[in-house]
């Protein structure tokens, strides 16, 4: 285990903002063995014995936070720095979303993963994936990681390991191999289920092999974060197969980067907002994570109809060189609206290549598909063809079809998260992945006034720590994890933009994971002191 001899370390006069959403206080905190040891209105730095003292006056001090939708599946076990979460605060991420991650797998299972969400993650090699089991993946991030993390079972790869990466129904016998597979998964420490829904093949799940494996997630303590069957036309009835079907297998639910984007839900936040009110004053145990920005991020194969890319990779690409499959699915993106483009038609013009993996197609990043076709003189359709082929379907995109006011209404919930969806991967990624939790502090509570500061902290730490179960993570007490940020609530803000998307935020000169300095008057140091967060026995996480 990296970084085994903790340091100690004085925090002199910090605001204290203690994830409860109500406290606030000024105190000294010695951080010992990894843990928060004391908190006192003032300690001696020659009593505390401390190794380090950090002058805190002016800084706040919370609890580190949490990001409830992350993709650093592989970034957090192959990149040693970080960056991009650790300059924001980050001190713990849930991984596995979306249905389509790492583990558990086999040999044949990974070899299309690798290829099918090269546009989330990029593809390091064979050789970088040293593990196959869930168990195996939590041990590789126990052997160094840079963060904390928190891992989801994949639904897709569930039933990419039963049923195939075909279109079809889902038997009893399926059902049953699926719910095996995934209380082993949770047994070794996965905390819940995701699942990806306008992704195939966990598209092609009918709602009762979903309701299957969610009473499975019930009876073991976990929770249900999907991505659910469409956030365009047709998004409020999904959500509501959501709510109606965890409440009928008793599984908590977490909507994934819950948003109500495209034109036909342009002003609807509300009706989410009162839906989800509903349901939890009937008793369901709901919460939800969001980004703080308008377009969303996916890669450009995912705007497919669903029968295209039946079968995986290969199978999508003979399509894609078959004319009479081309002109069918030139029909459902341009005439009917293609499930995996939410129901609407594909609007060329709010559809940027934020990636691509080849290197000859750099020229098309920061360039949309309506921009791409005036340039070459080509209908937009055979540019959108052209680049998925010659890119192997590992393009990346960013998709311009929010409303800040769905946004603005959403984020304002109760039961409300933060989650950065953030893809860390392409020359022009999404400035989430750098910027959501400085810019739910900055922008959203200090300019914009929507939340106390008090309010804020506490969505990105304690409501997240409270739904992942974690007993000693999430707030600023005695006995819990060191995992801590300090920043500057003047100051603090997002840097990242959609023309420079890797840039780290201002006013977080210092943030502690597991009570090592990782960084220091913002500067990151050399700690690799992460760790993996496993479900118990009992479903407490730790």
């Amino acid at each position: 285990m990296p970084n085994p001899v903790h340091s100690r370390t004085l925090i002199r006069r910090a605001s204290v903002i203690d994830g409860t959403e109500t406290a606030r206080y000024t105190a000294d905190v010695l951080v010992a063995g990894g843990r928060i040891d004391t908190i006192a209105p003032a300690l001696a730095p020659g009593a505390a014995d401390a190794d380090r003292v950090i002058d805190a006056d002016g800084l706040v001090l919370a609890p580190g936070f949490i990001d409830m939708h992350a993709h650093s599946d592989l970034a957090l076990v192959l990149d040693p720095a970080h960056l991009a979460k650790l300059s924001q605060g980050v001190t713990t991420e849930l991984l596995g979303q979306d249905g389509l991650s790492y583990a558990p797998v086999d040999d044949a299972s990974l070899a299309i993963l690798r290829r099918k969400i090269a546009g989330w993650n990029s593809d390091p090699g064979a050789a970088a994936f040293t593990w196959r089991s869930v168990a195996e993946y939590l041990d590789r991030i126990d052997a160094g990681a840079a963060g904390n993390a928190a891992y989801l079972v994949p639904h897709g790869v569930l039933r990419a390991l039963v049923c195939g990466w075909d279109d079809v129904p889902a038997t009893e016998a399926d059902i049953a191999g699926m719910s095996a597979l995934l209380r082993t998964a949770m047994g070794e420490g996965a905390v819940g289920l995701s699942a990806g829904l306008t992704y195939t093949p966990g598209m092609y799940a009918e709602s009762a092999e979903l309701l299957a494996l969610c009473t499975v997630v019930g009876e073991l303590g976990g929770f249900f974060a999907p991505h659910h069957r469409s956030y365009g036309k047709g998004a409020l009835e999904a959500y509501a197969e959501m709510v109606e079907l965890t409440g009928r297998a008793r599984c908590p639910l977490h909507l994934a980067h819950a948003c109500m984007n495209f034109g036909p839900n342009k002003g609807r936040g509300a009706d989410l907002v009162d839906l989800l009110d509903e349901a939890i004053a009937g008793g369901a145990d709901i919460t939800l994570d969001t980004y703080p920005y308008l377009p969303g991020a996916t890669t450009l194969s995912a705007v497919l109809p669903s029968w295209a890319t039946s079968g995986g990779p290969d199978e999508t690409l003979r399509r894609l060189h078959d004319p009479s499959a081309l002109a069918r699915i030139r029909a459902d993106l341009e005439v009917h609206g293609s499930d995996g483009c939410h129901g609407v038609v594909a609007e060329w013009d709010t559809i940027e290549i934020s990636g691509v993996t080849r290197a000859e197609l750099d020229g098309v990043v920061g360039r949309t598909v309506a921009q791409l076709a005036d340039t070459r003189r080509q209908d937009p359709f055979d540019v959108f063809v052209d680049v998925l082929v010659r890119d192997d379907l590992g393009t990346g995109i960013l998709q311009h079809v929010g409303h800040e006011e769905n946004v603005r209404t959403i984020m304002r919930h109760p039961r409300h998260t933060a989650g950065s969806d953030g893809l860390l991967v392409g020359a022009k990624p999404h400035p989430r992945a750098w910027g959501t939790f400085p810019r739910y502090l900055g922008h959203y509570c200090r300019e914009l006034g929507l939340f106390s500061l008090e309010e804020c902290v506490g969505h990105l730490t304690g409501r997240a720590a409270a739904r992942l179960r974690l007993r000693d993570r999430g707030l600023v007490r005695t006995g819990y994890a060191a995992d801590l940020v300090l920043f500057d609530p003047d100051a603090v803000i997002d840097t990242a933009t959609y023309d420079r998307p890797r840039s780290p935020a201002a006013g977080i000169p210092y943030v502690l994971v597991n009570g090592e300095l990782v960084m220091d008057d913002s500067h990151r140091t050399a700690a690799i002191s992460g760790r993996a967060l496993r479900r118990r026995g009992t479903g407490d996480v730790r």
